[in-house]
């Protein structure tokens, strides 16, 4: 298994946040209604899901305000500039995180779990954000952001927090891969994502 220490997950969080700022400013004016890997979620969506899981997170560590529309329930329209929107909820996760040391055992989080080491703590918050910028990345018709490196950690990072989530409809089944998949492959299958998605399958 990938081992990943508090400094690691910092660095990962960034490529995350890059990868999802990446994806949302591909996205055309007329992309914003694109069905998604999220099922029963469109772009927008999608969109609204991360910013407010990354507000989440911030919230947890800082005790500063959470977000204003529930996550799991995204209205499907965002009043101003989703760009706006997306960086001041990246910006503040990532703010809130650069206050925690990087060897904190009992790092607060928005999961049921609880409090979790930081390696957990900011992983968790960018396989969220990785993993929705994969979303809106192959629904608009561009390639994966996602590295096999990035991959390999943040399925690591997984299997420490799915299961407990897929109670609560955070993620869909596991999808059986072959044993020499590659790392994307086998990450997306874990979160119950197929790969070679298209909006027709």
């Amino acid at each position: 298994m990938t081992t990943i220490t508090g400094t690691n997950a910092i660095t990962l969080l960034a490529a995350a946040h890059t990868a999802l700022r990446t994806a949302v400013a591909g996205v055309s004016a007329d992309g914003w209604n694109l069905p998604t890997p999220c099922e029963h979620w469109n772009v927008t969506q999608v969109l609204q899901h991360a910013t407010g899981d990354q507000i989440g997170f911030a919230a947890a560590i800082t005790g500063g305000p959470w977000p204003s529309e529930d996550p799991f329930r995204p209205s499907g329209s965002i009043d101003g500039d989703a760009t706006a929107l997306l960086e001041q909820a990246l910006s503040a996760s990532a703010a809130a995180f650069a206050t925690v040391p990087a060897d904190a055992e009992q790092v607060p989080v928005p999961l049921p779990q609880g409090p979790l080491p930081l390696w957990i703590a900011a992983g968790a918050a960018a396989l969220d954000a990785a993993v929705h910028a994969w979303d809106i990345a192959v629904a608009t018709g561009r390639p994966s952001p996602l590295t096999a490196d990035d991959s390999q950690q943040l399925l690591t990072v997984a299997r420490q927090i799915v299961e407990p989530l897929r109670a609560y409809g955070a993620y869909a089944p596991e999808l059986t891969v072959a044993a020499d998949t590659d790392p994307t492959t086998e990450l997306l299958a874990y979160l119950g994502r197929r790969a070679d998605w298209t909006p027709q399958a």
